[in-house]
């Protein structure tokens, strides 16, 4: 198992099987595991397919699923780790109602930033209510009415919640569906730094979440990330990392730094303006085409010889212009832009930004010029000079004319003295990708890999706090809005993650910590009352080791029985067949070996099985 984060507290190292002072043992013809041989129609991700066809979910409406006992069972054991680790870094489980007030967003507009996400319900009294995809405003509501002193604080509240969010295209089963699982916390504070303060509890955070997924078995990464809706300043995601993962993750291969691409930074890139023109100003007639693809089809132009340039406004109470100019084949970054001009920016308004003498879709760097706004170019659109190939860039871009493009745009020659002024700015503004510079070595490149996210933690701040005027008194007796961080598990999708991560071809393959049992224990014949007796025997003395035992006693036939026991991933396979019996023993089998087990004498069976938890528990 690896993770960028190899720390763990040694509390936190608690053995899989020994968490529990006796295992349950259940029968499979007790049970409802309803699997099938067909996935679903619309099923692409692995999760999607396995998890129904194993039996664990089913469809009730888009995005809505039950949980079947297996998944139940599974989700239970993820919510018992998520508890013992919050628990441990001093954070108190509570509940929320998972339906609230429409009127709590009303000062933190989260309602308007949410737009049709939000399910959103009118009760018989016309009072308008919300489905909460987070609790932010119900628990500074709660805490704005219990604390009114320093001396209460801090304090970190979670619980494990159902949460909605109104998809417009559900997907992939539970990695993307209407109504999920989540542990949602939230601390409080009156500082920043030091004992008591955010940051230390941020940092007991990210500790809790590193022991919460190695616990459960997960190939993980930390990366920085962006904030999102949400909202706040630092901010990390812990991603599992698979390669059918929807979100891409860039890495530095010599220290570690990980970034998701909203956020990752890029390395030193040498720029300069300076360089002849390729050729005079060349208008070119582009009727109806703003997308660098069509024009660039069109003009016959490569897209790393396009200028892509993106009017933004300010978004606070000064008005102006910011003009963001990437390759053509890059994107600009929101985030970068307002980190590089220090204040805080939206796309502009088409409307609006016409109207001030933007061409929308057809603007050009020197637009900024014209209009008076503020110009920041990404490093790579910043040359003048190709340096690859010893000669003068060639470079295509708006005319600031609708339905008109230029080629050999020279920087030089069409911007003059401006790209020498305080309105001109050569910053890192576009996302990264693979083969970018590293930001943390020099002479490494970024390499990409995919994950899904399954957490994440947020330095909130005072934005929602000073929003609803929860203000608490200071020990100087001055009232000051409360600084909030809030930390978030998906506990359905970190199920759904789990099996993207680890799957083969048979079916799903569990980590020992969150299998739903931890041995399956198939018996060849149930009509014989002396192979029954031998396996609840065999599964009794299991439990009392600790072990969680399913006693596969259908009457089937065993290679169905075999392929449902590989489809639904249970770790240990214990087979009770004539021949093992009449050597004194069982046939021991792991999910992850290939071939035929081994058989294992009676007496030693427990042992046996002790010896492979605890090095599926070393392997973590």
């Amino acid at each position: 198992m690896t993770t960028t984060t190899q720390t763990r507290n040694a509390e936190s190292a608690r053995s899989t099987i020994t968490t529990r002072r006796r295992g349950d043992v259940q029968r499979w013809s007790l049970t409802l595991i309803p699997t099938t041989k067909e996935a679903p129609a619309d099923a692409e991700a692995p999760s999607h397919k396995l998890l129904v066809r194993a039996g664990f979910i089913r469809r009730v409406g888009a995005g809505i699923y039950d949980y079947l006992p297996l998944a139940w069972r599974t989700l239970g054991k993820i919510s018992d780790i998520i508890r013992q680790e919050m628990n441990a870094a001093g954070a108190c489980e509570m509940l929320m109602p998972a339906m609230e007030p429409l009127e709590l967003f009303a000062d933190t507009k989260r309602d308007i930033d949410y737009g049709d996400n939000l399910f959103r319900v009118t009760d018989r009294h016309g009072r308008a209510n919300a489905l909460a995809p987070t609790h932010e405003e119900v628990i500074t509501e709660l805490m704005k009415g219990s604390v009114a002193s320093y001396k209460q604080l801090p304090l970190n509240l979670y619980q494990i919640q159902t949460k909605f969010r109104d998809e417009f295209r559900p997907r992939s089963g539970l990695l993307r569906g209407r109504e999920f699982i989540m542990k949602d916390a939230y601390s409080f504070h009156m500082k920043l730094e030091g004992a008591g303060g955010l940051d230390e509890t941020y940092e007991k955070m990210r500790t809790a979440y590193t022991n919460t997924f190695t616990r459960c078995g997960l190939d993980f990464s930390v990366v920085e990330a962006e904030a999102g809706p949400i909202g706040g300043s630092a901010s990390h995601e812990f991603m599992v990392n698979c390669e059918t993962g929807e979100d891409i993750i860039l890495k530095c291969p010599e220290t570690g730094y990980a970034a998701n691409v909203e956020k990752c930074e890029i390395g030193h890139r040498p720029h300069d303006f300076s360089g002849d023109p390729t050729g005079d100003l060349e208008k070119v007639h582009t009727p109806k085409m703003a997308s660098i693809e069509d024009v660039s089809r069109f003009m016959k132009v490569k897209s790393p010889n396009m200028l892509k340039t993106i009017v933004l406004a300010r978004s606070d109470e000064q008005r102006g212009w910011v003009v963001a100019v990437v390759r053509g084949d890059h994107e600009v970054n929101e985030g970068k832009v307002k980190d590089a001009v220090g204040f805080p920016l939206a796309m502009a308004d088409e409307a609006e930004a016409k109207a001030a003498g933007f061409a929308i879709g057809f603007v050009s760097p020197r637009a900024a010029r014209s209009v008076g706004a503020l110009l920041v170019v990404d490093p790579d659109a910043a040359q003048g000079t190709d340096r690859d190939k010893g000669k003068p860039s060639f470079w295509a871009t708006g005319a600031d004319e609708v339905d008109h493009h230029v080629k050999h745009f020279n920087w030089r020659r069409d911007m003059g003295e401006f790209l020498d002024s305080d309105n001109a700015i050569v910053a890192d503004i576009r996302n990264a990708r693979a083969g970018d510079p590293s930001p943390r070595a020099v002479g490494a490149a970024l390499t990409e890999g995919r994950g899904v996210e399954v957490g994440h933690i947020f330095k909130l701040g005072t934005k929602y706090s000073r929003a609803m005027g929860f203000l608490v008194q200071d020990e100087s007796g001055d009232r000051n809005a409360v600084i909030m961080g809030c930390y978030g598990i998906g506990v359905s999708r970190t199920l759904a993650a789990c099996v993207e991560m680890s799957h083969d071809d048979n079916g799903i393959v569990w980590p020992m910590a969150l299998a739903p049992y931890h041995a399956l224990v198939t018996v060849m014949k149930v009509d014989n009352a002396e192979h029954m007796a031998h396996a609840d025997r065999i599964a009794g003395e299991l439990a009392d080791a600790g072990f969680d035992v399913l006693i596969d006693d259908r009457d089937d036939r065993p290679g169905s029985k075999f392929k449902d026991a590989d489809l639904i991933g249970i770790p240990i396979r214990l087979t009770l067949g004539d021949k093992a019996l009449e050597q004194g023993g069982v046939e021991f089998k792991l999910r992850t070996d290939p071939g035929k087990g081994e058989v294992v004498a009676m007496e030693s069976i427990v042992g046996r099985c002790l010896e492979a938890a605890n090095a599926a528990e070393h392997c973590r």
